[in-house]
C-alpha cells in the first residue's frame, strides 16, 4: 500500500458532532460519546454503542438534586473538531477517531489527553461480551513528573501511586474507590462500580472495567460536591473508641468502661464485637451473655459513653431472619447452585465453621429488612453507632463474577455495595428520628460517595508490624484524597500482636501516639496470646505495661485537649471536602519538595505529626515545607521553613511543629 492511500486508509474514520442542548455528542459508526458540564469546571463523559443510559448504578448526585442547571456550555464544531467549554476547563474532540483531550484554559496548557496504545486502538475501546455489557478499557497519556495520589485505600505502601497497578475490586483492607487526584490539577472519577484494574504506567495510564454498559469517567474541580459532603461529626466520635475482639458479656463491657472512669481516662465510645448474637443474621444480643442490654446501655449513658455494636451482613441457615429473607428474595445469589458465599464460626460453637451468606444490599428491601431488625433489637434500647463489618462483601474465594445482584451481574456492580449498605443504616436513622451530627456508622469498606451517608471506614485486618503502622500513614492520606474524612486504623494492629513482647509494646506506644492525630481515636485489635478460640487478649490502655500505660494516658488526655481543634476541622470537611488529615503537599503546592514527602502530614492547617515508624528509633528527620515558620510543640524552637533537620523522638514523644502562630494544648 502506498504511503498516500496508507494515509488516506487510516483517516477515513471520520465522525459526527451533534449539539444536544449544554451535552456535545459525537458518532462514528456504532460507538457514541456523549460529553455535558457536571458542575463548576467539570466534564461527564459517557461512551457505549448506540444509546447511552441514564439509569446505571454510579456514584454522581444529580444536578437537580444538588440544585444546578446544565450550564450554559460554549460548544463550537467545525470541520476537523469540535470543542465544549465549561468554566476553566475545555474538552477537545478529533473529528477523526474522536481522540479527547482536556485543556485548561485559565493556563493554557494540557490537562490529560486521550493516548492510542496501537495504530488501530484508540483512546476508548469497547469490546462486546454477552448481552448489551463490554470490557471497557480507557487508555490516557503519562506525563513526565505527574504524580497521582486518592483510589481509596491500599496496602502496597505508596502515597503516590504512580507505576502502581491496583485492583477495583473490594477486599478486606483494600478499599476501591475509583477517584485519582493529580499534581496537574485535576480529579479523575471512574464512575463505573464494575470489576477492573488502574494501570497507572510510565508510557500510559488505562482504566478497565471488566463488564459494563458504558463508560462513565469525570474530570472535575470538586469531587465532594459531585458525589457528596459528608455530615457534621458526632461529638462523641471525635474521642476515643476501646474496642478489641472480643467482650464476650454485658458483664464484660461494664467493667471495662467502670475501670476507664474509676482511672479518670477518657472514654467517648466502647464496641462489642461479633458473636454477641445468637447465630449470623439474627441481630440481636445473646441474651445467654447480655442478659439486660437496656440496662447495659442505661450505666454507659450515665458514664457519657456510647456503645458502638458489629453488625454483619450475614445470614446462615440457623438465624431466624434466614427463611423470610429468603422467601423474599432478599439474599445475595450466586450465579449457580445454592446461595452461598462464605465459610466462617459463629455460635454456639465457635470453633466450628458454618455456611454463610449475604444479605443483597443493593436491594431497597434488603435493607429495609436488615435495618428494621437492627432498629428493634439494638437502637430501640438506645444505641445508635453501628460496625458495618465484612461489608465488602467479604466473599471465599473473591469471585465477583459469580455472584448476581439485584442490580446486575457481580462483574458489573460488585464495587457499590458497601456504600449502599452504609447507605441503609444512615436511611435508616434518618427514619428513626436522627439527625445529621449523630449518626455514623463504621465500615471495613466503601466506595465513591461513601461519606455522604456517614460511613468511616477503617484500614481492615492488617498485622501488628512498624511496616503496616508505615503503610497505613500512606493508606490514611489517599482515603483523605478519596473524599473520606472520617478514617481509623485498628491502633497496633489487628493481629500477631503479643502484648508481652517488647517489640509490640514499643509499636502500640508509636501507633497509639499516631492514632491521636486520625480522624478517628481507635484502640482495636486480636491480640496473643489467644485466652480461647475467638477471643484475644487484653487490649485496653493498662494491657501493656507500666512504661506504655503512662504514655497511652498522656495521649488519651491529649486528644481530649485538643477536640476543640479536631471539630473545627471535621467541620471544615463537611463543608468543603478538605481532608482534616491531609498531605503536606496539600497547603503548600508551590514546595516541590513537599510533594515527595509521605511519611508525615497535616491534621488541620496547623499541625505537622512526624510519625515514629522504626523500632528502637528515638529521632527523626522532619521535613518543614517553605512559606511558614515552624514551632517544635515539645521545645518551643523556631525554625524556617524550607529545611530538613532532625528531631529527638523519645518514646514518650511524637514529633509535632506548629505553623506559624499557631498554638494548640500538647503539652499540660
Amino acid at each position: 500500500m502506498s504511503g498516500r492511500l496508507q494515509l488516506e486508509y487510516f483517516n477515513n474514520n471520520e465522525g459526527s458532532f451533534i449539539q444536544d442542548g449544554a451535552a456535545l455528542i459525537y458518532r462514528l459508526y456504532h460507538d457514541i460519546v456523549r460529553i455535558e458540564p457536571w458542575g463548576k469546571n467539570s466534564f461527564r463523559v459517557r461512551a457505549s454503542q448506540d444509546k447511552i443510559k441514564d439509569d446505571l448504578p454510579g456514584a454522581l448526585i444529580s444536578l437537580e438534586e444538588r440544585g444546578l442547571s446544565q450550564s450554559d456550555a460554549r460548544i463550537e464544531i467545525n470541520e476537523v473538531s469540535a470543542t465544549i467549554r465549561n468554566g476553566d476547563i475545555e474538552a477537545r474532540v478529533s473529528r477523526v477517531h474522536g481522540k479527547l483531550v482536556f485543556w485548561d484554559t485559565k493556563n493554557n496548557r494540557e490537562l490529560l489527553g486521550e493516548a492510542q496504545p496501537h495504530m488501530w486502538i484508540y483512546g476508548r475501546h469497547l469490546k462486546t461480551l454477552q448481552g448489551n455489557t463490554f470490557k471497557v478499557e480507557a487508555n490516557f497519556k503519562a506525563y513526565d513528573g505527574e504524580k497521582l495520589y486518592g483510589l481509596g485505600q491500599d496496602q502496597h505502601g505508596c502515597l503516590d501511586q504512580k507505576g502502581c497497578v491496583i485492583d477495583l475490586c473490594q477486599r478486606n483492607a483494600h478499599v476501591t474507590i475509583p477517584f485519582l487526584v493529580s499534581n496537574r490539577g485535576y480529579g479523575f472519577l471512574w464512575n463505573n462500580p464494575a470489576i477492573g484494574r488502574v494501570e497507572l504506567g510510565v508510557n500510559m495510564t488505562r482504566w478497565v472495567a471488566e463488564q459494563t454498559q458504558q463508560m462513565d469517567a469525570n474530570i472535575m474541580g470538586n469531587y465532594v460536591d459531585a458525589t457528596g459532603h459528608a455530615p457534621t461529626l458526632p461529638y462523641y466520635a471525635s474521642g476515643f473508641w476501646q474496642c478489641r475482639l472480643r467482650y464476650k458479656s454485658q458483664e464484660e463491657v461494664l467493667s471495662v468502661a467502670r475501670e476507664y472512669k474509676k482511672r479518670g481516662l477518657p472514654l467517648d465510645i466502647i464496641v462489642i464485637d461479633y458473636f454477641h448474637w445468637p447465630a449470623f443474621g439474627d441481630w440481636k444480643f445473646d441474651p445467654v451473655h447480655f442478659p439486660d442490654p437496656v440496662a447495659m446501655v442505661n450505666e454507659l449513658k450515665q458514664m457519657k459513653i456510647e456503645l458502638m455494636v458489629s453488625i454483619w451482613p450475614t445470614l446462615q441457615p440457623d438465624s431466624e431472619n434466614f427463611e423470610e429473607a429468603e422467601r423474599r428474595g432478599l439474599l445475595l445469589r450466586n450465579g449457580r447452585g445454592p446461595a452461598v458465599q462464605h465459610r466462617f464460626y459463629d455460635q454456639p460453637r465457635i470453633t466450628e465453621h458454618k455456611y454463610i451468606t449475604h444479605y443483597d444490599a443493593t436491594n431497597p428491601d434488603g435493607r429495609e429488612f436488615i435495618w428494621s431488625r437492627v432498629k428493634k433489637n439494638y437502637n430501640d434500647m438506645g444505641i445508635k453507632i453501628w460496625w458495618l463489618d465484612a461489608c465488602e462483601p467479604e466473599v471465599e474465594p473473591v469471585h465477583p463474577e459469580m455472584l448476581r445482584f439485584h442490580i446486575g451481574d457481580g462483574l458489573e456492580v460488585y464495587n457499590i455495595s458497601p456504600m449502599l449498605h452504609g447507605m441503609g443504616f444512615y436511611e435508616g436513622m434518618k427514619s428513626a428520628g436522627h439527625e445529621d451530627g449523630d449518626i455514623i456508622s463504621l465500615s471495613r469498606s466503601g466506595w465513591a460517595g461513601s461519606q455522604r451517608w456517614g460511613q468511616a471506614i477503617w484500614s481492615g485486618d492488617i498485622s501488628s508490624t512498624f511496616e503496616s503502622l508505615a503503610a497505613q500513614v500512606r493508606a490514611g492520606l489517599n482515603m483523605g484524597l478519596s473524599g473520606i474524612p472520617w478514617w481509623t486504623t485498628d491502633i497496633g494492629g489487628f493481629v500477631h500482636g503479643n502484648i508481652y513482647e517488647a517489640e509490640f509494646k514499643e509499636l502500640i506506644v508509636r501507633w497509639f501516639q499516631y492514632g491521636a492525630f486520625c480522624p478517628l481515636f481507635r484502640l482495636h485489635g486480636f491480640r496473643d496470646p489467644l485466652c480461647e478460640p475467638q477471643n484475644g487478649a487484653d487490649n485496653e490502655v493498662w494491657s501493656f505495661g507500666e512504661t506504655a500505660f503512662d504514655i497511652l494516658s498522656y495521649y488519651l488526655h491529649l486528644r481530649e485537649r485538643i477536640r476543640p481543634y479536631v471539630m473545627e476541622q471535621m467541620d471544615k470537611a463537611a463543608k468543603d471536602g478538605t481532608p482534616p488529615m491531609r498531605p503536606v503537599f496539600y497547603d503548600f503546592e508551590d514546595d516541590k519538595k513537599a510533594w515527595d514527602i509521605e511519611d508525615q502530614f497535616l491534621f488541620g492547617p496547623d499541625l505537622l505529626v512526624a510519625p515514629v515508624l522504626e523500632y528502637k528509633a528515638r529521632e527523626r528527620k522532619v521535613y518543614l515545607p517553605k512559606g511558614a515558620r515552624w514551632t517544635n510543640a515539645w521545645t518551643g524552637e523556631i525554625f524556617e521553613g524550607g529545611q530538613t533537620t532532625t528531631v529527638d523522638a523519645p518514646l514518650e514523644q511524637l514529633p509535632l511543629f506548629f505553623r506559624d502562630e499557631a498554638v494548640l494544648p500538647i503539652k499540660v
